[in-house]
């Protein structure tokens, strides 16, 4: 347990001790009590991970779940994306996602090996989809936002996300942005979902919104899309 034991005290060491930045992030965070939110700048936790990272004995931690404050679980999601083995990647993101209680924790969540491993992915994007749990869902169509919509894109990702029913708002949020994406990078495709109302009212025009926000969508298409808004 030393470990676990030193990081919890370097966490304490680095934090702003600023009241302000912590009711900041914990009014953020939102999911998470606040008495729980050390307030450890972002910056500083990602150069602590990379740190952490190269040690022989970070399983320890790893393993060490549920963490109790949220920088625990953002350093998780940090050391994790540095993971550079593919399987390795997959046994500690499986391992991890049933614990992630916030929608911070899981968007840092971003395993930087499978840009190469894509086909490796899919199957766990497939599975991680079906989840019953919040974050794992968002989890999912985060990893189909981030490497599916460019050359391995395939119509059938928009038909995954669309047929999603969980209301929770953090997973309609990511379903937005998700679209949203898609409307910048496979334009003709994702504006006949728009156009034909696949998505429910919130996330619909949630998407629109967040599209006409990117610098991405041409001004052409951000008038059309004003036009497809529900009502």
């Amino acid at each position: 347990m030393v470990i676990i034991e030193e990081i919890r005290q370097r966490l304490y060491e680095i934090r702003d001790t600023k009241t302000e930045y912590r009711h900041f992030n914990a009014r953020t965070v939102h999911t998470v009590d606040e008495e729980l939110v050390l307030g450890v700048r972002t910056p500083q936790l990602r150069d602590y991970a990379k740190e952490l990272s190269k040690r022989g004995d970070i399983e320890e931690f790893l393993l060490d779940l549920p963490h109790k404050y949220f920088e625990e679980n953002q350093l998780q999601s940090f050391i994790i994306s540095l993971i550079k083995d593919e399987k390795k990647c997959i046994e500690e993101i499986d391992s991890f996602l049933p614990y992630i209680d916030n929608w911070a924790t899981c968007d840092q969540l971003i395993p930087n090996v499978f840009k190469k491993h894509k086909e490796m992915l899919l199957p766990k994007v497939y599975e991680w989809i079906k989840s019953d749990k919040v974050y794992t869902i968002r989890f999912a169509v985060k990893m189909l936002m981030t490497y599916y919509l460019d050359e391995d894109f395939d119509v059938k990702y928009l038909d995954m996300a669309t047929n999603i029913t969980n209301e929770d708002y953090y997973v309609k949020m990511m379903v937005a942005w998700y679209f949203a994406t898609a409307l910048s990078k496979q334009y003709d495709i994702a504006i006949t979902y728009i156009e034909n109302k696949k998505l429910e009212k919130w996330t619909h025009n949630k998407a629109i919104q967040k599209a006409i926000e990117s610098y991405r969508i041409s001004d052409a298409q951000k008038e059309y899309l004003k036009t497809l808004r529900i009502k």
